[in-house]
């Protein structure tokens, strides 16, 4: 029967994905089913996606209701839920002002054009920079992949959009050299995901702020995938006290139903954006708000960001010791539930093994496996993957 569909889905779908051959059915908790009845434990969450795992009832009676009652409005009005989302969002995340998007690619791309403006406000001028870090990953959109620091995405779909520079994570001189005049933003995820799994150390964050604060440059941060509580804060910049102008995020802000934001704080606001100048069709309906509305307040209910904190380091030893065991791993890194094995060889085969015993994992990178769990994962799950993974390394 697996079979039968992956044939259908190959003559359908433009292939744009080398898909794992399984057919995904239902989920519940950590854990996911395909279609043949086969048990999984997920260690990937659908890229950092379902951080509260699957079939929670409260989430699901709140999406389901709002099913029941409004869709779709347009943002020619008003709807609750997306007030109410906005509300808690601003709470949580420190800043004054969202725009609710329907992805993480166009959060950024609305970031982006806000930083433009808001560098055009000052002088009327179209020719400003700016700096990416090399090895990022912000989207697939035209806007994103200019600033994703990653040239095989970028090469087959030249010109991407002018005028950006990009420089080195946690080297702060090879920021501070390319700034110009013309330099009117800075952005970088906090943690980088697909680029190796790389977190931002404070004392870079914080001589990049200040060098901002100085030249009136913008910091923009992607919290799309290592937001929303993955590190142990609901955004990691939270950690290290270093405020972003405009903050972008997503994937778990949903929990599964595809919506992003890009936020950012009243002086960018008052500065940058205004009636015109972007837009959205879907973005901010009440379905999608209502799944945020839920989300934050399991979120609190539930204690997440504390589960987080007291739990990851349990992952963090569990994997260090299959660091100190097999030669085949050279290092780990990462934050919180956002981790990565570094191999001395392609991951490819451990990943199909590990699914082949009913655990789902995925790469970032040729020779990282990345760990990107629900949050609610505990420490027996943890022991499970660990004894599921050790059996796959050679």
């Amino acid at each position: 029967m697996m079979k039968e569909y992956i044939e259908e889905a190959e003559k359908a779908l433009l292939h744009t994905y080398n898909r794992f051959q399984v057919v995904l059915d239902k989920g519940e908790g950590v854990r996911l089913y395909d279609i043949e009845g086969k048990e999984y434990l997920d260690f990937c969450s659908g890229i950092a996606v379902f951080a509260l795992g699957y079939n929670d009832k409260r989430y699901n009676d709140a999406v389901k209701a709002q099913v029941d009652k409004l869709l779709h409005t347009s943002n020619y009005y008003y709807n609750i839920p997306a007030i109410e989302a906005a509300k808690k969002i601003k709470k949580v995340s420190q800043m004054d002002r969202v725009f609710f998007t329907n992805s993480g690619a166009e959060a950024i791309e609305g970031a982006i054009k806000a930083a433009r403006k808001y560098a055009y406000n000052k002088d009327g001028q179209t020719d400003h920079e700016i700096i990416a870090l090399e090895h990022s990953f912000h989207g697939r959109t035209m806007g994103a992949l200019s600033v994703t620091g990653n040239p095989k995405y970028r090469e087959a779909f030249q010109p991407m959009i002018g005028h950006i520079k990009f420089a080195q994570m946690n080297d702060f001189e090879s920021i501070a050299s390319q700034v110009t005049d013309k330099t009117c933003a800075i952005i970088m995820e906090t943690v980088q995901g697909e680029g190796g799994i790389f977190p931002a150390e404070e004392e870079f964050l914080k001589k990049v702020r200040a060098l901002c604060d100085e030249k009136d440059i913008l910091l923009i941060l992607d919290e799309i995938q290592c937001g929303m509580g993955r590190t142990g804060y609901m955004y990691a910049w939270q950690k290290y006290g270093v405020k972003p102008d405009i903050m972008t995020t997503a994937k778990a802000l949903g929990c599964g139903v595809p919506v992003g934001a890009f936020l950012m704080t009243q002086k960018v606001a008052d500065n940058s954006l205004v009636a015109g100048d972007h837009g959205t069709t879907y973005g901010g309906n009440p379905l999608a708000c209502a799944a945020i509305s839920k989300v934050l307040d399991i979120y609190e209910e539930d204690g997440i960001l504390e589960h987080v904190k007291e739990t990851a380091p349990y992952l963090e030893k569990r994997l260090d010791e299959l660091c100190a065991k097999h030669d085949c791993i050279t290092t780990r890194r990462g934050v919180g539930f956002m981790q990565g094995l570094v191999f001395d060889k392609p991951v490819g085969d451990v990943i199909n093994k590990a699914l082949e015993k009913g655990l789902i994992l995925i790469n970032a990178g040729a020779n990282i496996i990345r760990f990107v769990p629900p949050l609610v994962i505990t420490k027996e799950n943890i022991d499970e993957m660990v004894e599921i993974l050790d059996s796959c390394i050679l």
